[in-house]
């Protein structure tokens, strides 16, 4: 079962953003992004929070607002294989059995999405957990940069298995096309599995680190939510962001 003392909201940030450096500290309205993102998870309630980082500057920033905060490798490749190795150190006596992972370039996000992703790993056998809302302008189907989530739901069930995950749409049914929302559950044994498997050519080509997962049998269970925590990856976004927060 599910409880705050056996859940763990953790968010990977780092500095090297290559569209937008220094993406976690740049500033709406006189906070930094990541305390933006750190203050919707605690405010969520699920369970410890916990901010995975490679830069200095992002854990004292997270310890003095009383969060905790861990150091991990510059080295890593994808925010799963951070979260990991900042699991380890964090939960020594290993008592987190499910795990969200939050992007840090998430300021929008809020506590029904938070919940929902988590409720996706509770029934049992259930390995790995996404989102994914309806597209608000059709248009974003076509752009390769848009992240697309092919999946069947069924009438009046709000999830269903992630068949594939694009950027290009070649020839898929776009009643079927949904808009990824990149924040991801696991259960602790899957995250595990996730961080030994190698890479995949897909993966590579895609530069979406969710194929690994599809590509070694491990299923997504994709939960359907109404509306569309927007992120920020350029100047423009960080903009509009400043216009949905108060």
């Amino acid at each position: 079962m599910i409880t705050q003392e056996n859940t763990a909201i953790i968010i990977p940030a780092r500095l090297q953003a290559s569209r937008l450096p220094n993406k976690p500290l740049l500033e709406i309205h006189g906070k930094p992004m990541i305390q933006h993102v750190w203050e919707k998870a605690v405010l969520s309630q699920l369970g410890e929070v916990l901010v995975a980082t490679d830069s200095q500057d992002i854990k004292n920033l997270i310890e003095g607002l009383g969060g905790n905060a861990c150091m991990t490798s510059a080295k890593h490749t994808s925010g799963t294989d951070r979260i990991y190795e900042a699991l380890n150190k964090f939960d020594l006596d290993q008592r987190i059995e499910f795990i969200i992972n939050l992007q840090g370039d998430l300021p929008t996000i809020n506590s029904e999405a938070l919940s929902n992703v988590l409720s996706l790993i509770e029934e049992e056998g259930s390995e790995m957990g996404t989102l994914a809302s309806v597209f608000k302008d059709k248009s974003e189907i076509k752009k390769n940069q848009v992240v697309k989530v092919f999946c069947d739901y069924k009438e009046n069930v709000n999830s269903t298995l992630a068949l594939n995950f694009i950027r290009k749409n070649d020839n898929y049914d776009e009643n079927k096309l949904y808009h990824h929302i990149g924040i991801y559950s696991f259960r602790r044994e899957t995250l595990k599995k996730f961080v030994t498997l190698s890479q995949t050519e897909r993966e590579n080509n895609e530069k979406l680190e969710q194929l690994r997962a599809l590509d070694n049998n491990i299923k997504i269970k994709v939960g359907f939510i109404d509306f569309f925590p927007l992120g920020v990856d350029t100047p423009d976004d960080l903009e509009e962001i400043k216009k949905i927060i108060k």
